[in-house]
């Protein structure tokens, strides 16, 4: 089945839509996150340990934990893009090497002493529910489902909340 002119630009706004996420939460760039979900969004980060809910409270959150890490570099797959009209139902797969400081004893810091740093490697899909509006495609929905993660936490770390 040929796609219309109309599908295949979709296509191409949704997928950089989902590269625009990466993007933004590896650069911190909470403006440019602002740009890819809806104001009424929901988010789901309850598989990796993190809240559901409204996107205003869970960018709050991303912002607190993400602070945590100096070094996050998401990287996703092809997407599988089911159109439906204006809104479209995707599932990228993702792999996110993440990085955070440790001491000399190889404990968690919340601050760099230069010591080291401890990388370790999340795995997963994101499910995205995302619809056309005025300013674009957007992200209505999100749900981390995380596969695995290797490596592991440093000691003296918990997932903040």
């Amino acid at each position: 089945m040929a796609l219309s002119l109309q599908q295949i630009s979709d296509r191409i706004e949704i997928e950089d839509l989902l590269q625009r996420y990466t993007a933004a939460i590896d650069a911190k760039d909470w403006d440019l996150l602002d740009t890819v979900f809806t104001p009424d969004a929901t988010l789901d980060y309850t598989s990796s340990g993190g809240p559901v809910g409204p996107y205003p409270e869970v960018k709050a959150w991303l912002q607190r934990a993400l602070a945590l890490f100096p070094m996050t570099h998401h990287m996703i797959g092809k997407s599988t893009v089911r159109l439906d009209g204006d809104r479209a139902e995707c599932r990228s797969i993702f792999y996110n090497p993440m990085g955070m400081a440790i001491d000399e004893n190889g404990r968690f810091v919340a601050e760099d002493p230069g010591s080291g740093q401890h990388v370790f490697v999340v795995g997963g899909f994101y499910n995205d529910t995302c619809e056309r509006t005025a300013d674009g495609w957007r992200i209505v929905r999100k749900v981390e489902e995380q596969s695995y993660l290797t490596g592991g936490f440093p000691e003296g770390f918990d997932v903040p909340q």
